[in-house]
């Protein structure tokens, strides 16, 4: 079994408040879970109305089939037209044993 993880860090320069970025964020999730069927969740910056990070987990038995959907994931917010620009990533997988 392999576990793999991706941080996405997001910039919101259109957003104006919180209740903007949750609204930005909720949409996000909604697209990337119902696409992928990963877990995804805002984990930093809650406090921060333009900018968001997000945590992406997948597990698979494939270690390459868990980098290939994160990767799918993380072209897939870079090029949507959501309101949210991809500043950075960082990806890690975890090969099983």
């Amino acid at each position: 079994m392999s576990v793999g993880t991706v941080k996405v860090r997001l910039r919101l320069a259109e957003n104006h408040s919180l209740k903007g970025k949750r609204q930005v964020i909720k949409s996000i999730k909604a697209r990337v879970q119902n696409r992928f069927n990963v877990s995804i969740a805002e984990m930093e910056d809650q406090d921060r109305w333009q900018v968001a990070t997000m945590g992406i987990a997948c597990i698979s038995n494939d270690g390459h089939q868990v980098n290939r959907v994160l990767s799918q994931v993380v072209e897939f917010i870079a090029h949507s037209r959501m309101e949210a620009e991809l500043v950075d990533y960082d990806m890690e997988i975890l090969p099983g044993p």
